[in-house]
């Protein structure tokens, strides 16, 4: 696994991981509207805007951004066999927070072809072990839909803990959504002294 300080190139096996940049804009609006159908039940709704190259290269140009102040994270999956190809997927560690809580909020997404291949688990392996090495966090939280049991076999194997249930959490496909609430904690966390 290679890493660049805020701009990681983390590779597995079968995967490279690194942050999208607004040249990416093109290839993550095809991820985006490949996958439309098949992410719609665990995501907001959409506006148009959403599915247009503007938007994604600013929001890209956002995500650069907030990976040098530290704020987010936003990687993409890409095959390493093509990694010039179509995005495979995406994991986001959103809100990250420093000082006494030192944590970040993760939400991923794999394109409806590549699913069933251990792909994620691979991908959040390693992408986890980098928050926690090179970022220093100490809790990574991962929240799903109590009847998406994909995210909840994931999540137990890569070392998830349950911590409770959220009524009416976040407002997905429309709906007001209850949650189950996991944290994984990085039991190799060090105190650094500035």
């Amino acid at each position: 696994m290679r890493q660049e300080r805020h701009h990681p190139r983390i590779e597995t096996e079968r995967l490279i991981l690194t942050i999208p940049t607004p040249d990416d804009a093109s290839r993550m609006l095809q991820y985006v509207t490949d996958n439309k159908e098949h992410l719609a039940p665990w995501e907001p709704l959409k506006t148009d805007e959403y599915f247009t190259r503007e938007f994604w290269f600013d929001r890209l140009s956002r995500a650069v951004e907030e990976s040098h102040s530290r704020q987010s994270l936003l990687l993409v999956l890409l095959d390493r066999a093509n990694p010039v190809g179509p995005f495979v997927g995406q994991v986001h560690f959103s809100n990250i927070t420093y000082g006494v809580f030192q944590a970040a909020h993760l939400g991923y997404s794999l394109d409806h072809r590549a699913t069933g291949k251990g792909l994620m688990t691979e991908a959040l392996t390693s992408a986890i072990k980098y928050v926690f090495e090179e970022l220093n966090l100490h809790r990574v939280m991962a929240n799903y839909m109590p009847g998406n049991e994909k995210s909840a076999k994931l999540l137990q194997r890569l070392g998830f803990s349950v911590e409770g249930h959220a009524r009416d959490y976040l407002r997905l496909a429309g709906e007001w959504q209850d949650h189950t609430l996991t944290s994984l904690i990085n039991g190799s966390w060090k105190e650094v002294v500035s």
